[in-house]
């Protein structure tokens, strides 16, 4: 799967009735720029106001999730956001001239069909993730749903719903990759049990509902009252029960289709998070409510990740260069040598690793009753790190030295003691210019900030005896 952002290639319009407010309404879905995300934007509204998918703007979550920011609100956005997501898009602007986006069929299948229709593109912005990198959950003691999220390489769910009545009885369903989410989860449409539906209906809360656009489970007995209301409804001269529970209405996609629809309701509503996400969902008996508590906490840990601003290394995988090819590169040898490996190395960045054991000299004679290493060292294997990347870039490194002329905006955030393993970022600020280098760079323990400091360097070449 690409790491680059994605919008859609040309503008698609889809109308349809809204499922709670019953009202016509006129969609159409915009390329966005990079870094705009889902971007709802109502055009019946003076000054046309703009509400983000975004999951402190939710504040209902009653049969389906509503928006609101400053007072304008949008109802029911999760299926229109889990085919953005299932297909694999980062930036579209929703415009609408309603509050809520239309039902259509109960599922997100024309929506992923009109996406398809006009095609993906694919942007030069890189793609953000948050990692998730230890177990998180989220329970609701009230109804006993639970939400958990545990490391995966993939965006992967898993749903299971167990609503005590025996028509719809225990279901689960599971997507491993987003890539066959058009396939396996698009078409499981929305559903309600007979109660559910009469209480609504009762409420005048169902006004666009028909009869093609959502499973009825039938879970009480089915009145000759009940029988006049729903004819009412759905504008049906007969009303009547398969054998399977379900109403006459339509014919089950999946045999588990009401996990799938819930399935899609979980990869809807988590899009409020606002990045995309490596980790595997489970989710036990999942509602709109415990989807959006969850989306709150995992937006709070994205928050908390670019705070940090730690990257993902993979300590494990096999070094660009190990302590004898930096040494090769470097003209620096031990005490003085600060670097034990290269983890990656571009044209404009470089990773290192230094192991902080308590046989470093520095140690002896640094608080040695409580050792801590000198933030003039950790500054020095800092610029040890840039210069790797600067003197890999020459086609002769042993004729070359670097030598730093400004180091500026220095900020240490944590000590760093025996026992720590210290990732060194480098990054260039601009192009290497007439042998001036401008780099920032950054020290990392575990998932915090060690320092920062912006580093400046001039490559010359070495005097020959």
């Amino acid at each position: 799967m690409s790491d680059k952002q994605k919008t859609i290639q040309e503008e698609i319009h889809l109308s349809g009735i809204g499922l709670h407010t019953g009202k016509e309404v006129n969609l159409t879905m915009k390329p966005a720029k990079e870094n705009t995300g889902f971007v709802f934007i109502r055009t019946d509204l003076e000054g046309r106001p703009q509400v983000e998918a975004d999951v402190n703007y939710v504040t209902t979550t009653e049969r389906g999730t509503t928006l609101e920011k400053l007072g304008v609100k949008i109802h029911t956005c999760e299926h229109l956001l889990a085919a953005l997501v299932g297909m694999d898009l980062d930036n579209v602007i929703l415009e609408m001239d309603s509050s809520e986006p239309p039902i259509l069929d109960g599922s997100s299948k024309f929506f992923v069909e009109a996406i398809e229709k006009v095609g993906v593109e694919e942007q030069k912005a890189t793609r953000e993730y948050l990692v998730i990198k230890e177990v998180l959950s989220y329970v609701d003691p009230s109804t006993g749903s639970e939400i958990t999220i545990i490391p995966s390489e993939n965006y992967e769910v898993t749903t299971m719903v167990d609503f005590g009545t025996k028509v719809l009885g225990t279901q689960n369903a599971s997507l491993k990759n987003l890539s066959d989410f058009k396939e396996e989860i698009a078409s499981a449409r929305t559903f309600s049990f007979l109660h559910e539906l009469e209480q609504l209906l009762d409420h005048n809360l169902i006004k666009g509902g028909d009869i093609s656009n959502a499973i009825v489970y039938v879970d009480k007995e089915l009145t000759p009252e009940t029988t006049e209301k729903l004819k009412v409804a759905f504008g049906k001269e007969d009303v009547s029960i398969r054998p399977n529970g379900i109403l006459d209405n339509l014919t089950l996609n999946y045999p588990n289709e009401a996990a799938r629809h819930k399935l899609l309701d979980v990869i809807g509503d988590l899009a409020l998070v606002g990045v995309k996400i490596k980790g595997r969902v489970i989710a036990n008996k999942p509602g709109h409510f415990v989807n959006t508590q969850f989306a709150k906490k995992l937006n709070r840990q994205w928050k908390l990740q670019k705070k940090k601003n730690v990257p993902d290394f993979d300590l494990t995988k096999e070094p660009v260069f190990d302590i004898n090819g930096i040494m090769k590169l470097m003209p620096h040898r031990p005490p003085f040598l600060l670097l034990d490996k290269v983890l990656e190395l571009s044209d404009t960045h470089v990773v290192g690793l230094k192991n902080v054991t308590m046989n470093e000299p520095f140690f002896v004679g640094h608080f040695p009753k409580e050792p801590v290493m000198p933030g003039v060292l950790q500054v020095e294997a800092l610029a040890q790190a840039g210069g790797i990347l600067v003197l890999a870039s020459v086609p002769d490194p042993e004729n070359y030295s670097t030598y730093f002329i400004k180091i500026d905006k220095v900020k240490f955030k944590r000590k760093v003691v025996p026992g720590d393993t210290l990732i060194f970022k480098i990054e260039l600020i601009e192009p290497i210019r007439r042998g001036i280098v401008h780099m920032q760079g950054y020290g990392y323990v575990g998932d915090s900030v060690a320092l920062e400091a912006e580093l400046m360097a001039q490559v010359a070449r070495n005097k020959v005896d």
